[in-house]
C-alpha cells in the first residue's frame, strides 16, 4: 500500500522551489492532455461531507446505500492499494472517506487520481454512501473531477505549525493543518450570531457608524491618525462608537447597537490587539441595571450556542451561566484597600495627593507624572481585581474616570457605572448615561484640563457636535460596550487574543 500523508514537514527554501516547479509542470502536462486543473464551472454539490457521513448512520457495516450524491472538498489523505484507492475528503463541515475503485470509475479517471492528484487538491466526487467493514462512513465513488490543483505542500501540526508566529502569519495554513483552529473560529461566528439574536429579540436596531472621524471620542485611548487627500484634512480612526450611537437615540431610535471594529494605537499583549471587535448598545429609558441584565442574557445565549456552561480558562474553572456576582466598588475599596474610597476623591475629581499616598502604601507606587486615572487603575488591579475570578459586576466608579455617566444619587464623586470582570480581564463596561448637556460639557472640559496638566496623551477631547446633539434633548438611557474578542477567548478557553482573531496585528517580518 502506498500512502500519501495529509501533510509533510515544511520544506527548505530550495526544496520548496523544486516542489513548486514540479507542481507547475504537472499543471502544464494536464493542460496538454486536455485536463483543466482549474475549471471555470464546478459541478453542483448536493451534500456536504458531514451530510454524506450522516447518511451512513443507518447502514449496516459492509453495506451500501442506494442514494447517489455529489460532494466536493480538499483531499487531505491518500492511500493507494493498487486497483483501489482510499482517500479522505474534507470541507468546512467535516471529513468523509472516499473509496475509488478502478472498475467503478474507469481507467482514465482512476489513472488521473492515481498519478495526478495529491493531498491538497480540491475534488468533486459522485457516488453512493457505504459503511466499510470497520464502520467508516464512505462514499463509493463513481466519478471524480479535479477542481483545483494545489501547488504548495500542506503543512502539518507536527512539523510546520509549532511556531506560533508562523501560525498567525499564515492563518490559512493553520486552518488547513488544525481542524481545532477551524472549529474555534466557527464557534466565534456562532457566538456573534447568538448575540445578534438576543438583540433582535429585544427589538434593538443594528446600525453602522463612521470609522473615519475628524476627532476621537467616547473613550480614553490614543487613536490612529491618517490624512484624507480629497478633503486635505487629518483624520483619526474611531476608538469607540458611543457618541454616534447616542445621537441616534437623540434622533428617535429607542434601542440601537453596533458590532464593529475599534482601533486604538496602544500596546500589544495577550489581551490587547490594536484593532478589535466591540459591541456597543444603547437603550432609552433604561440604566446600568438594565445593561447588567442584557449582559447576562448575551453571555448565557453565547455560551449555550457553543454548548458550554463552564470553561477551563488558564487552569481555572469559570462558570459562564448567569446570574453573575454583583459587587459595589466603594465596599470593595474599603475592604481591600483599608480606607473609604472618598479618601481619594475630591468633588468630581481625584484627590491626587491621597491617591498617590494610597498607591505607595499598598505597594503599587506611581510617579508624579503618572496620570491619576492610571494610578487608580494600578490600585484596583493590585487589590481588587484578583477577587473577581468568577464573572463579577463591579458597580459604582469614580466620576473622575467616567465623564459620560450619571452621578450616583447623593454623590458627586461616584457615577452609575459597572464593569464586568472575570479571570483578570474586563469584558463589559456600562453606564447609566449622562443626559445633562451642561454637566457633560463641564466634565469633559475639566477632565481634559486635568489630564493635560498631568501629561496624559489620552486626554479626552471635547466633542462640541456631540454636546450640541445632547442639547436637542436626550432621554435617560443605559449604554454598554462588550469586548467580543475577550468574550470569545473566555468561552473557547483561549488565553491569547491572537488565537481568536483570524489575522492579528503583527510586527513586520525582517527581510533577510
Amino acid at each position: 500500500m502506498t500512502e500519501r500523508p495529509d501533510a509533510a514537514p515544511a520544506p527548505t527554501e530550495g526544496g520548496l522551489d523544486e516542489i513548486l516547479a514540479l507542481k507547475k509542470a504537472k499543471v502544464a502536462e494536464l493542460k496538454s492532455r486536455g485536463v483543466d486543473a482549474y475549471p471555470a464551472r464546478p459541478p453542483k454539490r448536493s451534500h456536504t461531507c458531514a451530510q454524506a457521513a450522516a447518511l451512513c448512520a443507518g447502514l449496516e457495516t459492509g453495506t451500501h446505500g442506494t442514494q447517489s450524491l455529489d460532494c466536493a472538498g480538499r483531499l487531505v489523505r491518500y492511500r493507494d492499494q493498487g486497483k483501489t484507492i482510499f482517500a479522505d475528503l474534507r470541507d468546512f463541515s467535516g471529513r468523509i472517506q472516499l473509496y475509488i475503485k478502478k472498475d467503478a470509475v474507469g481507467e482514465q479517471i482512476f489513472n488521473l487520481v492515481k498519478k495526478d492528484v495529491h493531498a491538497g487538491d480540491f475534488l468533486a466526487v459522485s457516488g453512493a454512501v457505504m459503511k466499510t467493514k470497520t464502520g467508516e462512513p464512505t462514499i463509493a465513488v463513481s466519478s471524480v473531477i479535479l477542481l483545483s490543483k494545489s501547488l504548495r505542500p500542506l503543512p502539518d501540526k507536527f512539523h510546520g505549525l509549532k511556531d506560533v508566529d508562523f501560525r498567525y502569519r499564515n492563518r490559512h495554513l493553520d486552518l488547513i493543518a488544525s481542524p481545532e483552529t477551524l472549529e474555534k473560529f466557527a464557534q466565534r461566528s456562532k457566538i456573534i450570531t447568538a448575540m445578534r439574536s438576543v438583540m433582535e429579540r429585544r427589538c434593538y436596531v443594528e446600525v453602522e457608524t463612521p470609522i473615519l472621524l475628524s476627532q476621537a471620542g467616547g473613550a480614553s485611548a490614543r487613536p490612529f491618525s491618517t490624512h484624507h487627500n480629497a478633503l486635505d484634512q487629518d483624520m483619526v480612526l474611531r476608538i469607540a462608537t458611543e457618541l454616534y450611537l447616542k445621537r441616534l437615540i437623540v434622533g428617535g431610535f429607542d434601542k440601537v447597537y453596533e458590532i464593529g471594529r475599534i482601533f486604538r494605537n496602544e500596546g500589544i499583549d495577550t489581551r490587547h490587539n490594536p484593532e478589535f471587535t466591540m459591541m456597543e448598545s444603547y437603550e432609552a429609558y433604561s440604566d446600568y441595571n438594565g445593561m447588567a441584565e442584557l449582559f447576562e442574557e448575551l453571555v448565557g445565549s453565547a455560551a449555550e450556542a457553543i454548548g458550554v456552561s463552564e470553561v477551563d480558562y488558564g487552569g481555572k474553572k469559570i462558570s459562564v451561566k448567569p446570574p453573575f456576582k454583583r459587587e459595589y466598588l466603594p465596599e470593595l475599596w474599603k475592604k481591600y484597600c483599608g480606607a473609604p474610597i472618598e479618601d481619594i476623591l475630591q468633588g468630581k475629581g481625584f484627590d491626587r495627593k491621597g491617591l498617590l499616598a494610597l498607591a505607595s502604601k499598598i505597594g503599587a507606587p506611581a510617579g508624579e507624572k503618572t496620570p491619576s486615572a492610571k494610578v487608580f487603575e494600578r490600585i484596583f488591579d493590585a487589590r481588587i481585581l484578583e477577587h473577581c475570578e468568577q464573572m463579577t459586576f463591579v458597580f459604582d466608579h469614580p466620576t473622575a474616570i467616567t465623564p459620560l455617566a450619571k452621578l450616583k444619587a447623593g454623590s458627586q464623586g461616584i457615577v452609575e457605572r459597572f464593569e464586568a470582570f472575570c479571570a483578570g480581564q474586563e469584558y463589559a463596561n456600562a453606564y447609566s448615561e449622562l443626559n445633562d448637556p451642561e454637566d457633560q460639557r463641564d466634565r469633559l472640559v475639566e477632565q481634559a484640563r486635568q489630564r493635560k496638566e498631568e501629561g496624559d496623551q489620552e486626554a479626552d477631547v471635547l466633542d462640541s457636535d456631540f454636546v450640541e446633539a445632547m442639547e436637542a434633548g436626550m432621554p435617560p438611557m443605559g449604554g454598554m460596550g462588550v469586548g467580543i474578542d475577550r468574550l470569545v477567548m473566555l468561552l473557547t478557553g483561549q488565553t491569547s487574543i491572537r488565537d481568536v482573531i483570524l489575522f492579528p496585528t503583527l510586527k513586520r517580518e525582517e527581510l533577510p
